[in-house]
């Protein structure tokens, strides 16, 4: 049984739909395809592109998400996964469930243990620190761009504030003497019992469950989701020990009573629109399943 159908969506409104959606990805694609096309790197607007799976002609595919009808569409241009009936063209959320029940299973549980938790806002951005903790400056992993502090002033930034950082793929990144300092040590085992929803990474990882989720989703929330991520990426970076002023992102400073309020109450913001976001996710995670389980 596939998930129950909303009313069908003629030609011109599916179709505006699409083409929306592909003038906001547009609107991140070109400049970065540009750039990668002569070689030039940008540490804070490509950072989505590389670090994460998702290729640019995937961001920019649309797709209307499980129940939607779409009437005179050619099954063609939407792939296998997607069934005709007289009513229209829809995905068959049977067979996407059936091909990947085990990861769906998995991003479900851990978006709602994630939103169960309450939100902690007391990192203040050390994981970016932690990852060029006792490094030179040749040795950090954005070599490009000069740090705001020496080495020896950056370490010692580490060692005074200390580091709290709940997420794996966060952690996994720190160098090696950093990881004793912090209070967690997070494993990918481990991660449905840790992640909470005030983390920017987990709150920038949307984009990765979003798309992981497609199509079963619609597009429209997985370029929320992006979006989002690429404002918690500006963040991350401008808190972060390296100086990306020249770039346009003037710093935050966290080393400073005033940089920490700053980047907390920013990181409040991003938690509640997260929140959003992440309960969007699971709604069209129960649209998605078989009437039974609903």
């Amino acid at each position: 049984m596939t998930a129950a159908l909303a009313p069908a969506l003629d030609l011109a409104d599916w179709q505006a739909r699409r083409q929306s959606h592909e003038a906001r990805v547009d609107a991140w694609l070109t400049p970065h395809l540009a750039r990668r096309r002569t070689g030039v790197k940008h540490p804070v607007e490509d950072f989505l592109f590389t670090y994460y799976s998702h290729r640019p002609a995937q961001l920019r595919r649309w797709h209307p998400g499980a129940g939607v009808v779409l009437r005179d569409a050619d099954p063609g241009d939407f792939g296998p996964d997607y069934t005709t009936s007289a009513a229209g063209l829809a995905l068959d959320t049977d067979r996407v469930r059936a091909r990947r029940a085990e990861s769906i299973a998995w991003i479900r549980t851990l978006l709602a243990a994630t939103a169960g938790r309450p939100a902690q806002f007391g990192c203040f951005g050390m994981h970016e620190w932690a990852m060029v903790y006792r490094q030179t400056q040749e040795q950090v992993r954005h070599n490009a761009w000069p740090l705001r502090l020496s080495p020896a002033a950056t370490a010692a930034v580490v060692e005074e504030r200390g580091v709290r950082c709940s997420h794996f793929d966060a952690f996994r990144f720190f160098t090696a003497p950093a990881r004793p300092l912090n209070v967690l040590q997070p494993t990918r085992e481990g991660q449905h019992a840790l992640e909470q929803p005030g983390c920017l990474h987990a709150n920038m990882d949307l984009y990765k469950w979003a798309y992981k989720l497609s199509p079963l989703v619609p597009s429209e929330l997985v370029a929320d989701c992006f979006a989002l991520a690429r404002e918690i990426r500006a963040l991350d970076m401008r808190a972060s020990p390296y100086d990306l002023a020249e770039l346009g992102y003037p710093p935050v400073p966290v080393e400073t009573p005033e940089g920490r309020a700053e980047y907390a109450a920013a990181q409040r913001g991003f938690a509640e629109r997260a929140a959003g976001l992440r309960a969007r996710l699971l709604a069209a995670l129960d649209r998605a399943a078989p009437a039974g389980r609903r």
